[in-house]
C-alpha cells in the first residue's frame, strides 16, 4: 500500500472525528449545495452543544432542580390551599416558576457559557473554523429551548401530581409553547452579557440581574402581594412580561395586555441583539 492511499484529506479527517464516512475527492465533487452543507453543520453543532450540556451536571442539575425546589416549597407546601384570584397558589406559581426556570436556563447558558468559553479561548478557536457564527448561536438556542422544555415538563409533572392541578391538554401545550419561545429574548440578553463580561465576572453579574429581576417581577411571590414600589417597577422588567401572558393562559387576572407584553419582549430582544452583535464585533477586533 503506497503512502498516498493512507493519507486522508482534511475534510476526511473532520468527517472521521465526527463519526461520518470518510470524504473522498469523488464525494467532494458530488457535495450538496451550500445550504445543505450549512444545515449539516448546524445538526452537528447542535449535537455537540447537547453533548456538552449533558456532560455539565454542575449546570444542568441546579438549573433543573432550583425551579422545582422553590415551586415545591412555595407553590405546593404553603400554597396549595390559598387562592390568588381564580387560581390556587399552586396554579399561579406554576406559571411564574416556569418563567423563572426558562429565564435561568437561557441567560446562564448564553451569558456564563459564552463568557467562560471566551476565557478558555474556545470562541477564538471557533473563529478559525469554517463555521458561520450564526450557526453556532442557533445551535445553542435550540439546545436552550430543549432544556427549557425539560424544566417545564418537570414543573408540570410536579404541579399535576403534587399540586392537584388539572388542565386540558391544549392548555398545557399552550403554556409550554409560550414559555419555551419566551426564553429566546433572555438568550439574546445572555449573548450580550456573555460578550460584555469576563469569565470571572459573568456569574456574579448575571445573578445580580436575574435574582432581583425575578423577585420584583412577581416570579417568586404573586404580584398581588408585592410592596408598592415593586409593583411600580415590575412592568418595566422583561420577566414580568414573560409571566403575565403565562398567567393569562391559566385564567388568572393579569396586569398587562398580551399585545403589550409581546411588543416589550420583541423590543427587548432587538436591543439585546444589537448590543450582543456590537460586543461580538468588538471582541473579534480585539482578539481576532
Amino acid at each position: 500500500m503506497n503512502a498516498l492511499s493512507t493519507t486522508r484529506t482534511p475534510a476526511a479527517t473532520l468527517d472521521h472525528l465526527n463519526g461520518l464516512p470518510p470524504t473522498t475527492p469523488g464525494d467532494q465533487a458530488r457535495s450538496p449545495s451550500g445550504r445543505q452543507n450549512h444545515f449539516r453543520i448546524f445538526v452537528l453543532e447542535t449535537r455537540a452543544e447537547l453533548m456538552k450540556l449533558l456532560r455539565m451536571p454542575g449546570f444542568t442539575l441546579p438549573a433543573f432542580a432550583f425551579p422545582l425546589m422553590f415551586y415545591g416549597l412555595f407553590g405546593i407546601t404553603f400554597g396549595r390551599s390559598q387562592q390568588i384570584g381564580p387560581l390556587t397558589m399552586a396554579g399561579y406559581l406554576l406559571a411564574t416558576y416556569g418563567a423563572f426556570g426558562v429565564i435561568g436556563a437561557n441567560i446562564f447558558s448564553f451569558g456564563v457559557g459564552i463568557a467562560t468559553e471566551r476565557g478558555q479561548g474556545w470562541m477564538l478557536l471557533k473563529r478559525a473554523m469554517p463555521l458561520p457564527p450564526v450557526i453556532h448561536f442557533l445551535a445553542r438556542m435550540v439546545v436552550g429551548m430543549a432544556f427549557s422544555l425539560v424544566i417545564l415538563i418537570g414543573l408540570f409533572a410536579l404541579g399535576g401530581f403534587a399540586g392537584g392541578i388539572a388542565l386540558p391538554l391544549a392548555t398545557w401545550v399552550k403554556l409550554a409553547t409560550w414559555l419555551t419561545l419566551g426564553g429566546l429574548p433572555f438568550a439574546a440578553f445572555g449573548l450580550a452579557l456573555g460578550y460584555l463580561c469576563g469569565p470571572n465576572a459573568a456569574p456574579a453579574v448575571i445573578n445580580l440581574i436575574y435574582l432581583p429581576m425575578a423577585f420584583v417581577s412577581g416570579l417568586w411571590l404573586p404580584y398581588e402581594v408585592l410592596p408598592g414600589l415593586f409593583k411600580t417597577l415590575a412592568p418595566w422588567l422583561p420577566a414580568f412580561h414573560l409571566a403575565q401572558p403565562a398567567l393569562g393562559i391559566l385564567g388568572a387576572d393579569t396586569h398587562a395586555p398580551v399585545a403589550r407584553s409581546v411588543a416589550y419582549l420583541l423590543a427587548f430582544t432587538a436591543i439585546s441583539m444589537v448590543v450582543g452583535i456590537a460586543a461580538y464585533r468588538r471582541d473579534h477586533k480585539t482578539w481576532g
